[in-house]
């Protein structure tokens, strides 16, 4: 089972605590996966398709509690993709006009609503069931171990930006992106889908991302010491390498009885001892020297070396 049916799963076994709740629920689902037939005279008939057996159930669940309305459900098997298509039909009859101006998704003399049924949404737990059903029926959520985001595809601008509005009213950032002639309220940011989630009733699945979250945190963590640790020890390697070409240098052109005994006591060190960095290098003389003191050493060999080739001519 993929992330986002695991989520919608525990989201279709929440019970909506109001009936204002239970009609917000079923007006989002409706809204976002139906699709609605006229045939005049105020005669319509209303198809929901979906892939998610949880949101079929939910549809189907809603419908015979709330109205008495005839309903049909087929399944559908998907020989290319495997998996199962329910569609879920509402004919025509005489109380669903009604019904369907109740659920705001026709408005009395003048059709079709465009944006969120407000009037329904008065509540807090009827905003938290409406964007739950948008979900459910629009909804996908990444897997939180790998690129994660949250997005609820809608079509109609001003139903998308009152959905928006509707998130952001329990502290959760979204953003609007256009798709093609439809548009998707997307969010990234861990806090804001766990946030989100719980609003929804989720509450699981908000756990299991946030335990996600922070393996993830750790394993960024522990990555970014080994790259450095990694990027550091090229460095010192480098570095060793350079110096160990200097001291040949100075051996060549100088050499290295004739130098300083801080000068002589570093090549010695470092001939012994390739693989340290100059910090750890320093700890090894005696007496101990800083890196900043065998920084100036090897500062005070090229200078010697330097002049030295000069004088030669090179």
């Amino acid at each position: 089972m993929s992330f986002t049916a695991e989520v919608k799963d525990e989201l279709s076994r929440v019970e909506a605590p109001t009936a204002e709740a239970e009609l917000a629920q079923l007006s989002a689902l409706i809204r976002v996966c139906g699709t609605l037939s006229f045939r005049g005279s105020g005669r319509y008939s209303v198809r929901i398709a979906t892939e998610t057996g949880a949101v079929a159930r939910t549809v189907i669940k809603l419908t015979h509690k709330i109205f008495d309305l005839d309903t049909s459900l087929t399944v559908r098997r998907s020989v290319l993709h495997k998996t199962r298509n329910y569609l879920i039909e509402m004919p025509e009859q005489d109380e669903l006009a009604a019904d369907l101006v109740r659920l705001g998704i026709l408005v009395p003399g003048r059709g079709l609503a465009t944006g969120v049924p407000a009037a329904l949404l008065s509540t807090r737990p009827a905003r938290e069931a409406f964007v739950r059903g948008a979900f459910m029926a629009g909804g996908f959520i990444a897997d939180p171990r790998g690129d994660f985001h949250l997005e609820i595809a809608v079509t109609g601008e001003d139903f998308a930006r009152g959905l928006v509005e509707l998130v952001g009213s329990f502290g959760v950032s979204a953003r609007l992106n256009r798709r093609r002639g439809a548009f998707a309220i997307y969010l990234k940011s861990y806090d804001d889908v766990i946030a989100l989630l719980r609003a929804m009733g989720a509450g699981r699945m908000a756990r299991v991302v946030e335990v996600a979250r922070a393996k993830k945190s750790v394993k960024n963590d522990v990555n970014r010491r080994v790259n450095a640790e990694m990027a550091n020890q090229a460095r010192s390697t480098g570095a060793a390498a350079a110096q160990l070409d200097l001291i040949d240098r100075a051996e060549r052109e100088v050499g290295l009885a004739s130098l300083p005994p801080a000068l002589r006591a570093f090549c010695q060190a470092r001939r012994a001892h390739p693989e340290l960095s100059l910090a750890a290098l320093g700890e090894e003389l005696d007496p101990p020297a800083s890196k900043s003191a065998m920084y100036h050493r090897v500062l005070r060999l090229e200078e010697l070396v330097a002049e030295a080739e000069k004088n030669q001519g090179r």
